[in-house]
């Protein structure tokens, strides 16, 4: 006898109603909820991301905001990311004109580790605004010291292409791993001291060794390698 076909997996429909009502109704953990094996389940599936990303961006969105009170909107962020960006330029080109060589290091100093901080979310921000991909708000998170976290509008999210998720996730990352060295290219020019070049270099190392260690199991790189494994996924569909 031949074999019957494999059923289809159920439609995720009834389970995201389920869901929506239950963060409708205060209840905002969507790992407890189930939410992220569905959302797993739609992206390699095209026909089903345009049927649920409108969804699914809701209950992210409604999730996010009722458990984050301490969030600004993307053009506040932005504004004061770019406005950090420049402040360490400043202090690079300063650097220049210092009226000592301790003042020299100082600033190039300040300026790599302004960067470091500052250029993240902007390069997720840009990067994410060529695939469609849009953000809803600023927010502080992440493992403590606090730092600036964008997030995103799910829905547009979904809909992008993944291998440009993947490089939207990995933006943030590499921009934030290339800013002390940026500064150390002004050390050549400046007059600082050697424990200002030796300060950026370390800093950038300890940036890549976390990166290596941390961002590929809880962070960017991790996102990074889920989203490319959903684009090999779908193109073999």
């Amino acid at each position: 006898m031949a074999e019957a076909p494999a059923s289809a997996p159920p439609d995720p429909g009834p389970a995201l109603d389920r869901i929506e009502a239950a963060v409708e109704g205060g209840i905002t953990d969507l790992r407890a909820l189930g939410f992220w094996p569905i959302v797993a389940r739609v992206k390699p599936d095209r026909v089903l991301v345009d049927r649920h990303a409108d969804q699914i961006g809701r209950i992210d969105t409604e999730a996010f905001r009722a458990g984050v009170r301490l969030r600004v909107p993307v053009w506040l962020g932005n504004t004061l990311l770019f406005a950090g960006i420049a402040v360490g330029l400043a202090a690079a080109i300063a650097a220049r004109n210092a009226a000592s060589t301790v003042l020299a290091g100082t600033l190039l100093l300040a300026a790599g580790v302004i960067w470091s901080v500052a250029v993240h979310c902007p390069a997720h921000w840009a990067v994410g605004r060529l695939a469609s991909i849009r953000f809803t708000d600023y927010f502080l998170g992440g493992p403590p010291p606090p730092r600036p976290g964008l997030k995103t509008d799910y829905a547009t999210y979904l809909r992008a292409d993944p291998a440009s998720r993947a490089w939207m996730h990995a933006s943030g990352a590499i921009a934030t791993k290339l800013a002390p060295f940026v500064a150390l290219a002004f050390w050549p020019g400046s007059g600082a001291p050697w424990w200002s070049a030796a300060g950026l270099i370390a800093l950038g190392l300890i940036q890549i060794a976390t990166d290596v260690t941390l961002s590929v199991k809880v962070s960017d790189w991790k996102k990074f390698s889920r989203e490319r494994a959903v684009a090999r996924e779908r193109a073999a569909r």
